[in-house]
């Protein structure tokens, strides 16, 4: 029971599947319906069908798209496969598969096509014929392929064990023919640069009863050579990336310069094969063939199938009719060729004149002028006439516009109707359509129209297209003036000249006043530009003024975040410049405003300061930051919230608020100071708000010499605090030993001794020479005005009292002395 419910199960999904497949097969031969080139959409069906089996809707799927579009190797080879599996053991349909390869190769050079093709007609060698057929297809497939340098080969190969093959089978009369065809072939191989040429030299050498001849070994070397010289551009081909075509430039113009065209065919077409969507390369390489191999089968069919590609590019479509007119193609092909090309959807207008110029220019070229009223004649002026209505309405609708502005159709008509027909009449109509069409403002369509009728027409219609000109013509008068005046100095009578005297003198003063009314227009337009682009200046740097005062007027408000200058024994650690530059990975001053922002509801007004304490100087990556916090803080009492400060991405900011339940707690807390935290020194301040305690934002430090201290430097940077300590110890009285690091927590290598009684301090400092190097007097160092005359006590950087050790003084009660008390002093040394 349970195999048969599976086997249930799977039918229901089959024909689950199975009715998706077919609807997707509706949607997309319903696309197809809507927009025939669709490419991918031929492919996905084509590529559906297979999958479903259906042979039948597959075969027409095919072929639909191989009418439109030229089909891809893998495409070709899936398709024949499909159709020789169907036909196995029919002969009668073997020819129906050959007409199928026929069309296969000639969409792009396929190696492997050609190979399944040979391979297919040795199959019916046996029919009458047969052997001649398959030599055939193998001669053809080596003119195509056979001096491909990566795949050609295997061409070679084929056709010399097919001949190996049938000389098994020929009686001892034939066999002499037989060898050397074989023979042939080794030759002809060898005398081409293929990878792989050793073995194949090999293998003639074992081949050949007789030796290798001599002057197959100088094609071989010959061919050899060339290899070297192509192999870095098929190495360049092997490792690079499709379409290669960088590569394949340069290949081609090596081969161009070779100047074997043979060679140069054989690498454009692998070009092409994987750059078949650049028209730049297929028009390079019809005007080689159009130029250089000038065979009409050949150059033809490379014609079409650039066209084919890229039927959107007008310039393939024009050098296609030229080759059709160069090698004598019938017109009615010429014809079904250019109404192709009206439908390939050009992309521009001008594509569309230029088209229909050549395909006149074509007709033109058929007509002979000498029989009056021949067919050529009329099919050439219906031509002219169905071109300008196809670019007045088919073109115009699509681009909003003909793409002939200065009617270079119209006056190529015109001139062919005045040079050819000797109809003037015609030529005249043209001309006035010419020039009601916006044309008469310029004076370059009006002097090629008198520049027609003083070749074909007579003096009457010069003077009068003239007087028109003079008339209607505004971008160079003057120039059109002069040319009437030329004329009728040649040609005319005193009173024609005293017409044009007057009419170009009158047309000449209305110019110039037009002329001087634009020029003042013209230059108040500048002036109100000149006006506003000060006013939006001036507005611009009032704007700025404005937030610069604003700016200074907020600077009073602001404090920066908390300093890390001052340690726990109230000594100053000078901040040093490069700090603003960002070294030692220093956060920027973070002013109570922001702090008060991105904390949230544990703000300033939330928080209870005497209850909290500041924490910075933490790591930036810290991971739960809220957590890590409470786990430090939860030895000093307990902690009611942790507030960490994150930016506006979510990035934690390096600092945090900490509350606790009582005020012990929070002095407790102040103890951990610089307790490094993940390899830092975290900073621990007491939580106030500055704005009520103007005060608290002056750093303070002890201004007396402390007597109880001594500083060390000079020492490794990888000395520890132990090394230290064990170090100074045989001393005695060593109470604390302080690392000073950056905010990083790494040490900047000096050092701060908390010694418990000055006799030990003195003792450690007399031993200069092992410890400090060098003698240091001990004076305070302090100018005269940072010197108080009371101290009451000495703060240390997080607000505690530093308390003096064993009674010792350090002189805060000194009198300051003056300039003239120094100068006593060194009149009596």
């Amino acid at each position: 029971m349970g195999v048969e419910n599976s086997d249930e199960e799977d039918e229901g999904d089959t024909s689950e599947d199975e009715r998706e497949n077919e609807a997707e097969i509706q949607r997309l031969e319903e696309q197809l319906s809507i927009n025939a080139f669709d490419y991918n959409c031929h492919v996905d069906l084509i590529k559906l069908l297979r999958q479903e089996g259906k042979l039948h809707r597959l075969r027409k799927a095919r072929q639909k798209m191989s009418e439109l579009f030229p089909l891809t190797e893998e495409i070709w080879l899936d398709w024949l496969k499909d159709e020789i599996r169907l036909t196995e053991g029919e002969e009668s349909e073997r020819e129906k598969i050959y007409e199928l390869f026929e069309k296969a190769v000639k969409d792009y050079i396929c190696p492997d096509i050609w190979l399944e093709f040979a391979q297919y007609s040795i199959g019916g060698m046996g029919a009458e014929g047969g052997i001649s057929r398959v030599r055939s297809i193998f001669e053809r497939a080596l003119t195509a392929v056979g001096l491909h340098m990566t795949k050609g080969a295997a061409l070679w190969e084929a056709y010399r064990e097919f001949e190996i093959a049938i000389l098994s089978t020929l009686q001892q009369e034939q066999l002499d023919a037989q060898l050397e065809r074989i023979h042939t072939l080794f030759r002809r191989q060898l005398a081409i640069p293929l990878l792989d040429m050793e073995g194949t030299y090999a293998e003639y050498s074992d081949w050949a009863e007789q030796g290798v001849p001599e002057m197959v070994m100088q094609h071989y070397k010959r061919a050899a050579q060339h290899l070297e010289k192509s192999r870095p551009y098929e190495e360049a081909l092997l490792v690079s990336e499709p379409p290669k075509l960088a590569e394949y430039q340069g290949y081609i113009d090596y081969e161009m310069k070779e100047g074997d065209p043979a060679r140069v065919q054989i690498i454009f077409e692998r070009a092409l094969a994987e750059n078949c969507l650049v028209p730049d390369l297929w028009a390079k390489y019809t005007t080689y063939l159009d130029r250089q191999l000038k065979i009409k089968d050949l150059v033809l069919s490379c014609h079409e199938r650039g066209v084919r590609n890229c039927p959107w590019t007008m310039g393939l479509w024009k050098s296609y009719l030229l080759a059709l007119e160069r090698h004598g193609a019938e017109h009615h092909i010429v014809s079904d060729v250019f109404e192709k090309a009206l439908n390939a959807g050009f992309i521009q207008a001008t594509d569309y004149v230029e088209i229909w110029q050549s395909y006149l220019d074509y007709l033109r070229r058929r007509v002979d002028f000498n029989k009056e009223g021949s067919r050529e004649l009329e099919e050439l002026r219906s031509a002219f006439s169905r071109c300008l209505d196809y670019l007045k309405q088919d073109v115009e609708e699509r681009f909003s516009e003909s793409g002939d502005l200065s009617c270079t159709i119209m006056q190529v008509w015109a001139r062919i109707e005045a040079l050819h027909c000797k109809n003037m009449q015609k030529a005249r109509e043209l001309w006035d359509s010419i020039m009601t069409k916006g044309n008469a403002k310029y004076a370059n369509m009006w002097l090629e129209y008198y520049n027609l009728e003083r070749s074909y027409g007579d003096a009457a219609h010069c003077r009068k297209a003239l007087h028109r000109a003079v008339q209607c013509t505004t971008d160079y008068p003057e120039h059109v003036c002069e040319v009437l005046l030329t004329f009728e100095r040649v040609e005319g009578s005193l009173e024609d000249w005293d017409v044009a005297v007057q009419k170009t003198e009158s047309r000449l003063n209305r110019v110039n006043e037009q002329r001087v009314k634009a020029a003042e227009k013209e230059a108040l337009i500048a002036r109100q530009e000149e006006d506003r682009v000060e006013q939006r200046r001036k507005a611009k740097a009032d704007k700025k003024a404005q937030k610069k005062s604003q700016k200074t007027n907020r600077t009073g408000d602001k404090r920066k975040a908390e300093d890390d200058v001052e340690d726990e024994w109230g000594e100053e650690t000078e901040m040093s410049h490069k700090r603003h530059r960002g070294e030692d990975n220093f956060s920027p001053a973070v002013s109570e405003e922001q702090m008060e922002t991105e904390s949230g509801l544990f703000g300033r007004r939330q928080r209870k300061d005497s209850n909290s304490v500041f924490v910075s100087n933490l790591s930036f990556t810290m991971e739960e930051p809220e957590a890590k916090m409470k786990a430090v803080f939860n030895a000093c009492g307990t902690v009611v919230e942790v507030r960490p400060v994150y930016t506006a991405k979510g990035a934690f900011r390096g600092y945090c608020y900490v509350q606790f339940e009582d005020e012990l707690a929070a002095q407790e807390a102040l103890k951990l100071d610089r307790v490094e935290v993940d390899a830092r020194p975290m900073y621990v301040s007491p939580c106030v708000d500055k704005s009520k305690n103007p005060d608290s934002k002056i750093f303070k430090y002890n201004t007396s010499m402390e007597k109880h201290k001594i500083f060390i430097s000079g020492l490794p940077y990888t000395y520890t605090k132990e090394q230290l300590e064990e170090l100074c110890k045989e001393h005695g009285g060593i109470k604390a030993v302080r690392l000073v690091t950056n905010r990083a927590g790494k040490s900047k290598v000096i050092h701060n001794l908390y010694i418990s009684a000055m006799y030990i301090c003195t003792k450690l400092t007399v031993q200069h020479f092992l410890y400090r190097g060098k003698g240091r007097t001990q004076v305070s160092l302090l100018p005269r005005s940072l010197h108080r005359q009371s101290v009451p006590e000495a703060k240390t950087e997080n607000g505690t009292t530093a308390k003096q050790q064993d009674g010792i003084t350090d002189g805060q009660g000194t009198k300051s002395l003056s300039n003239e008390d120094f100068a006593r002093m060194l009149l009596k040394k």
